[in-house]
């Protein structure tokens, strides 16, 4: 028996990265998951997955454009016709990853986009779900943010911005829902996905050797196995007296100064 046994769980942005990591921990902990993202073939992929893992969760792959709210509406439709309630809110996915630039290079519609795409569609996913949570006096919601949210990064003034909205986000959500028997916690992972295996699609991305170098453990946290415990644990009635946290899952990454990035960018452009 898992720590999420019987539990249903909506994982926006499951195709990949730590998203894929958390639904593959949640179904082998019990929990059936409504696995969201504009790819549905890589959704399909996950549920093979985890079905070949042998794991007792079942997933429930729901195609989904974050900037849609029909679609945000469909998820939340799948899960309730499935299993008539909603446990767990995970809110992972966010746009344009791929399109970080410093301030003078932003432009207005790249931080409206990066900002509907993460803190936005997060506030309307919570405004969804919350009815359920509360008629259960039972709900765990985990927003995702970063350290760039936190600190300032290089090459990342949207993407920083957006992130810190949802921090901000996580402690109102926390104050205000704690009385329903509902948690709300903000994860910020740094581990390996698509955008840093790609080494992203523009110059602003830091690729892996960087960021390993940059690690205090030497190395790029795996979702499944180094970020997605401490969700299930977040997610799980274990959890229950932790609120309004924000945790970096992140190998301690988040403790480098960003004079030691640049200086880490600096050397990589040098081949050193």
């Amino acid at each position: 028996m898992g720590i999420l046994d019987g539990r249903v769980a909506i994982i926006i942005g499951a195709s990949s990265g730590v998203g894929y990591g958390m639904t593959l921990r949640y179904t082998e902990e019990g929990a059936n998951v409504i696995a969201a993202a504009r790819r549905l073939e890589k959704l399909e992929a996950l549920k093979e997955d985890c079905a070949k893992r042998g794991f007792p969760g079942e997933v429930i792959p729901v195609q989904c454009d974050i900037n849609n709210e029909e679609d945000l509406d469909k998820v939340v439709a799948a899960a309730i016709e499935a299993y008539g309630k909603i446990d767990i809110l995970g809110c992972i996915a966010q746009s344009n990853l791929n399109a970080q630039y410093s301030f003078e290079e932003t432009d207005y519609d790249n931080l409206v986009s990066t900002f509907t795409g993460g803190a936005g569609y997060t506030f309307q996913m919570v405004k969804k779900v919350l009815p359920y949570m509360k008629e259960a006096h039972y709900g765990r919601i985990l927003t995702c943010a970063s350290g760039a949210g936190l600190r300032y990064t290089p090459h990342t003034c949207a993407y920083g911005m957006a992130k810190a909205a949802i921090v901000n986000l996580t402690h109102t959500l926390a104050q205000e829902l704690g009385k329903y028997g509902i948690t709300t916690n903000c994860f910020c992972p740094v581990s390996t996905n698509e955008f840093f295996e790609n080494e992203g699609s523009n110059d602003s991305a830091i690729p892996i050797p960087i960021m390993q170098m940059l690690s205090p453990v030497g190395r790029m946290g795996d979702p499944y196995n180094d970020v997605s415990p401490m969700l299930a644990f977040l997610a799980s009635e274990l959890g229950g007296y932790i609120n309004a946290e924000v945790i970096e899952i992140c190998g301690g990454i988040g403790i480098t100064s960003p004079a030691t990035v640049l200086e880490g960018l600096a050397k990589m452009q040098q081949g050193q």
